[in-house]
């Protein structure tokens, strides 16, 4: 086969969006820019305090930061040109904004993969080792810990996104989904993804089962060691330190095995169709997980309220 063949003329993608379904999109325009507002803010604040709050200046709080951040870059990459496709009806994008759309929400979906993963070892020191915690999880040590997650979650979504974008389109530049999505955008490829697919199980793996095998571990140790604990007040507020990030490592895993359970072969993909269900899990995971987490890790801690109660005293008072 000639290598022009292999080419993609495709120079831009039309996005479907819930076209097929117009008397959801002016819901869900509301719905999404308060929730996006809500994730900019709460966020937000959370960054703030643990910058400016001296009190704030430990690992968990690091990592909550880390977090937070995470979490307004990925809603920032795809609220806004979801919004403007309920707005716009097949919305188009050039191939390249296409391109960086994907790179950036499946670098920051694996990012938080081993971000959560390196919380729950941190969590584990914590309470299993309490004595060796500020030597095992010193500034020289939770500062890679954290840099790795972004450097991980970034290098497998370079591989991932010079894989789809080196793909032959055909044509065929119809996205049905809300944005550009790397599972979507392969649902168009005109030749065999047994390469992506392989790929994409490989990352299953690597970025959901790994962590997910972690963090279960770490809280089999952090359960016994709570329960060997004789007073029932230290047995709770033990808990109630691994409580949060339990329920955000059920919600955000949970969201991304129904959305990569499975990695789609040519075959299944070549129709293009796609339920709505299809589009509002990776929806919910993209904008209700990222406004949940503010709410359920930091912003029912008592710290973090103290330091927000402190920063708005002392802007108060300025004035």
């Amino acid at each position: 086969m000639e290598k022009a063949n292999w080419s993609s003329p495709v120079a831009g993608f039309i996005i479907l969006g819930l076209s097929d379904h117009p008397g959801l999109e002016k819901i869900f325009f509301v719905l999404i820019l308060l929730m996006y507002l809500m994730i900019l803010l709460g966020n937000g604040v959370l960054i703030l305090v643990t910058i400016l709050d001296s009190r704030l200046h430990t690992p968990m709080y690091f990592f909550l930061g880390n977090l937070s951040f995470l979490d307004i870059c990925y809603t920032t990459s795809s609220v806004p040109l979801v919004l403007d496709g309920f707005l716009t009806p097949r919305k188009t994008i050039s191939f390249s904004a296409c391109a960086v759309q994907m790179f950036f929400s499946f670098a920051m979906a694996g990012t938080e993969c081993v971000l959560l993963g390196m919380m729950a070892f941190d969590r584990y020191v914590a309470i299993c080792n309490p004595l060796r915690y500020p030597v095992v999880m010193s500034k020289a040590a939770y500062v890679p810990m954290a840099v790795s997650s972004w450097a991980i979650g970034g290098t497998a979504s370079v591989v991932h996104t010079s894989l789809t974008i080196q793909l032959p389109f055909c044509g065929n530049n119809v996205i049905n989904h809300l944005a550009c999505e790397i599972l979507a955008v392969l649902r168009l490829a005109c030749v065999d993804i047994s390469i992506n697919v392989i790929s994409m199980g490989v990352t299953n793996v690597i970025f959901l089962g790994v962590p997910v095998l972690f963090i279960s571990i770490s809280y089999v140790f952090i359960i016994a060691t709570i329960l060997r604990i004789p007073s029932a007040e230290g047995r709770r507020k033990a808990f109630s330190t691994c409580s949060a990030h339990f329920t955000v490592v059920v919600i955000f895993y949970g969201t991304l095995f129904f959305m990569y359970r499975k990695p789609k072969s040519k075959d299944s993909l070549e129709d293009n169709k796609e339920d709505l269900s299809d589009k509002l899990i990776p929806l919910f995971y993209g904008v209700v997980t990222p406004m949940l987490n503010p709410i359920i890790y930091s912003l029912r801690n008592k710290d973090v309220k103290s330091a927000v109660w402190n920063l708005m005293s002392q802007k108060c008072f300025t004035r």
